[in-house]
């Protein structure tokens, strides 16, 4: 049992450990264990306002407080740092992080490297020469991503509120269409809306926003793969690339070993077969 490496898998903005559901069931049938964990108010923690139900109520839910408010990078570090620690008493540990999860395996690689025999990315940020995903977005390998319309999701002031917050329960054909294609371009539409239905509408600016940045001598000394997804056009391909380059720029005497998924941004939970093959490999 002690070789035996555990996979803990860590979420994205807006969502939850609900969304790993698919690849842990393909890592199950592959004999791994794993765990997904809840980043603090996400999951079973989440705030779903009554103002958010239908009908909605979007300019009570506008200025309605979030349970999010002020919850930082460092916050969610720690509870993986914490979950880390428990699960390598048992083995191996093989740390998983999609999209925004990026930051905080990062800072767990910077905290415990001894405990991480593994980190991988699943087209998620990987911070180096840029402190976070918010100034990365300005760098011209941004530019291919079709993330802009999604600002009419919006509601409530950001700066006032801390979070961002997002109306997932809109049904705007034309701003359903525009998630669609920046998210889950290659799923059909009632995939799209069954993945949609597990997404919670706030996330913190205070984690998009801190310095995740890679530590040569701690994150550095960990084995890590990359997960390309070539038609992801929320973090453009063109980006990840820079983000391998730019890691592999700091340790070059441990690169990412680089891995491609045709599918999207969050398609990839509809390949989680293919997902949970790659995850094997690297394991071994």
């Amino acid at each position: 049992m002690p070789s035996i490496p555990t996979f803990v898998l860590v979420h994205g903005s807006g969502s939850s450990s609900f969304m790993w559901t698919s690849v842990q069931r393909e890592l199950a049938l592959l004999g791994h264990r794993s765990l997904a964990v809840d980043l603090p108010g996400h999951g079973l923690d989440a705030q779903y306002p009554v103002a958010y139900q239908a009908p909605q109520d979007l300019d009570a839910w506008a200025a309605e407080p979030s349970t999010l408010a002020g919850v930082t990078l460092q916050d969610n570090v720690d509870q993986v740092v914490g979950v880390v620690r428990r699960v390598a008493g048992h083995g191996p540990v093989v740390l998983v992080g999609a999209s925004l999860g990026g930051t905080t395996i990062t800072g767990v690689g910077n905290t415990v490297p001894d405990l991480v025999d593994r980190l991988v990315y699943i087209s998620a940020w990987s911070c180096v020469e840029r402190s976070s995903p918010i100034e990365y977005m300005g760098e011209p390998e941004f530019a291919a991503n079709l993330t802009a319309p999604l600002a009419a999701f919006n509601v409530g002031d950001p700066a006032r509120l801390g979070v961002g917050r997002a109306n997932y329960r809109t049904a705007d054909p034309a701003l359903l269409a525009d998630l669609k294609a920046a998210t889950m371009a290659d799923v059909t539409d009632e995939q799209f809306r069954a993945f949609l239905n597990i997404l919670q509408p706030d996330e913190s600016i205070a984690v998009m926003t801190a310095d995740a940045r890679a530590d040569a001598g701690t994150w550095g000394t960990i084995a890590r793969s990359y997960i390309r997804l070539t038609g992801d056009r929320s973090l453009p391909v063109a980006m990840q690339d820079r983000l391998i380059a730019e890691a592999d720029a700091l340790t070059p005497g441990n690169p990412y070993d680089v891995h491609t998924l045709d599918t999207s941004h969050a398609g990839f939970v509809f390949r989680a077969a293919e997902v949970a093959a790659i995850l094997d490999k690297v394991s071994r």
